[in-house]
Order: structure tokens, then sequence, then C-alpha cells
């Protein structure tokens, strides 16, 4: 009789920073406890979301590879993966992809692919080659695992990927820590910011899709009376930008880059509205934090944000015009000064916003949904046939 033991699952990400789809994957980690052994590859060799890892937890950190071209990448990996042997891999984003081919070189089946959304530079269209490798690759992965009806629609629309291979799987957190927002005075205090000041938030790594140019654009175009002040939490390579927009005398000492934080549940206290204003999105947690917290809501209609949002709420999405960005950013603001003036209006949406989080986007239903997946995965990619002597204790348990 085989011996159980416990499952190893290599996570291969294009890097490990304290964004979305990393910390995600963090309160996973957390939230599996014992089921699973872990190791985490970082593609770019960063690792700063690393220290979010609950202590204790059973994870080993891999050390980057050098790159080259994909091929070359992917003998690398090929070596990696015969020396490091898991039960599965999980990659995860384009930036992962040359393990896909690495384990499709070797015949390697337990491989399940997440998709969590894209970077600026395939924010309005699709690259061909990437389109094609993923044609190519993806419908051979055992799963395909996307957190939004969009990319649920790409997969099978432009990847060719059959719908009984996708799993969609909406991102969820623990409500426990978020809420009210009641202003936390003690940190616009710390901050500089006025008790009495409507603060506009937002939370995200600061990225060119992100567009956090286009919330202090709309800000800055609200009426000067109104003192706005706007509380951007998040690090990233559009910072310096940002601050030079932030200098300008239309807004001079009314943006705060809080830069990246480990407790963003206190600055959402801090926040009167929570805004959105990106290119691009899928179904992203800020948004869910945000809700959870009790802030209604200003955002660009992308992505799967009308679906999370109660159906109250989606009548204060802007929609993206290409033609006239300025019109966006116009529209932006009429929502956020109209919003502002209405705190019956403002405590209606909150309310109904943190109970839809409560119905439909808790961490438990989340995390139960990706173990099934990687359960499932770990039992139908390793099975030999009736009758045959188990190859791994997943299959003994199978």
């Amino acid at each position: 009789m085989t011996e159980l033991r416990t499952p190893h699952l290599l996570h291969v990400l294009p890097t490990f920073v304290p964004a979305g789809l990393e910390m995600r994957t963090v309160n996973l980690i957390a939230g599996f406890g014992a089921q699973f052994r872990h190791s985490i590859l970082s593609m770019d060799g960063r690792t700063d979301a690393v220290d979010r890892l609950p202590e204790g937890a059973p994870v080993r950190i891999l050390p980057g590879l050098p790159m080259a071209g994909s091929l070359a990448t992917a003998r690398r990996l090929r070596e990696l993966l015969r020396s490091v042997a898991p039960d599965l891999v999980l990659t995860y984003n384009w930036g992962a992809f040359d393990m896909l081919l690495a384990a499709r070189s070797l015949g390697f089946r337990r491989v399940v692919h997440h998709e969590d959304g894209f970077n600026a530079d395939e924010a309005e269209t699709f690259k061909r080659r990437r389109n094609l490798a993923r044609q190519l690759v993806l419908p051979g992965v055992y799963r395909l695992i996307v957190p939004s009806d969009r990319l649920f629609g790409i997969a099978t629309r432009l990847w060719k990927v059959p719908a009984g291979q996708i799993t969609l799987i909406r991102n969820g957190i623990r409500l426990d820590g978020y809420g009210p927002a009641d202003g936390n005075l003690e940190l616009r205090r710390e901050l500089g910011i006025p008790e009495d000041a409507p603060v506009i938030g937002a939370v995200g790594h600061l990225r060119p899709e992100k567009r956090f140019d286009r919330l202090l654009d709309a800000c800055a175009a609200l009426d000067p009376a109104m003192n706005v002040h706007v509380l951007i939490v998040g690090e990233g390579e559009m910072r310096p930008q940002l601050e030079e927009r932030a200098a300008r005398p239309d807004l001079a000492g009314r943006v705060h880059l809080a830069g990246y934080r480990p407790d963003p549940e206190r600055f959402y206290r801090a926040m009167d509205l929570f805004s959105i204003t990106s290119d691009t999105e899928q179904m992203p947690v800020c948004l869910l934090e945000a809700m959870a917290t009790g802030l209604p809501v200003v955002c660009t209609d992308v992505g799967d944000i009308r679906t999370v949002l109660p159906s109250e709420q989606t009548a204060h999405l802007v929609p993206l015009n290409g033609e006239d960005p300025s019109e966006t950013i116009a529209g932006l603001a009429r929502h956020l000064a109209a919003l502002l003036r209405d705190p019956a209006g403002r405590q209606r949406l909150a309310r109904l916003n943190r109970r839809r989080v409560e119905e439909s986007f808790t961490f438990e239903d989340m995390c139960a949904a990706y173990r099934e997946v990687y359960h499932s995965a770990l039992c139908a990619g390793g099975a030999r046939g009736a009758g045959a002597e188990p190859a791994t204790p997943e299959e003994a348990l199978c």
C-alpha cells in the first residue's frame, strides 16, 4: 500500500511582488494550511511578497533563473522541473508561459494555468504571436482558471480552449478585517489630510494600464471649494509621473501617495469614495476590499466590474472613450461630484456593496474552489489506467 504524503505544488509566476494575483496566491497558501507543500519560482527574480507568507508556511522560494530567449529558458525550466519534481505545476499569466512549454516538452500532464489579466501592452489589442502560442499550448493543460466572464470568453473565442476545460473562480476576500469606513482620523492626521476633507481613494500597483493619472485629472476637474483629497495606496513604475502630476497647482498638497502598505484595511477606512480608473481589469480584489469596507465606488466600465457590483451601483460606471479621452475624465468627475454631494446616497450604496461581498465573494468559497481544482488535477493528471498500482500518493487518494 502506498504511503500518503503531502502533494507538492510548484507555482511559477512572472513576478512575486505584493500585487493582485500574487497576494491571492499568498492567501490561498495560508488557507490551504498543511494540505500542500509549495515551491515558488518568480520568473523576474523579484520575491517581495515573501514577507506576506504566513510564518511557518510549507513554502520554498526557488532561486531565479538567468533569462534568455523562450527556447533557452524552456530548456532551463525543463532541468528545474526534473530537479524539483513537483506533483502539480501551477503557472500564472503570459510571463510564466515558458514553463508551459517546458512541461509540455517533458510530457508533464499535471499543469493548471491561471490567466488573470493583461499588462499595458495588451490592454486594447492582443499580440498575434501570443494568441497563437496560447491556442497551441493552453488546450493541452489540465485546466485553465480565470477570474472573470470576460476572460472566459477570450479563452474560448480567441485561444480555442474548450469551455469544459476552463474553470471560472471569482476572487474572494476575508471580510473580518474590513470596515466600516469611519474616516480613520488618526491616519488622516498622519498623512496630513484635514478631518473634514472628502477623500477619494484608489489602491493598486502603479502600472500604466491602471491609469491613476486619469483619476488625478478627474479630481483636478472638481470644484476646488470641495477641497477633495486623493489617497493612492500602492507602489510601482508610474510613481514619478504621478508625483509630477500631483505637484501641479490644481492638485498641489491634496494628493497622498502612500506607497505599498501591508495593512491596506486602515487606508480604506480613511476614504469617502473609492475609484478604479483603469484601461483594463478583470475582477479587481481592491474593488471587493473597498465594497467590504462600505465604500461607494466610481469606476471605468471595464472587465467584470459591472458584474461584481450591485445593480444600483452600476449607474456610476463610466465608459472608456478612446476617441475622446477627455470625455472619460469628465464623466468620472461628474459621478465623483454627484456622490460627494449626496451623503444619503453614499450610505445606501455602502450598505449594498458590503452585502454583495458578504453574499457572493468570500475567501472561503474561493479557497474551496481552488482546492477542488488542484485535487482534481493531482488525481486525473497521474492516472495510469484501471487496475494499475498508484504511481503517487494522490492517486492512492482517488
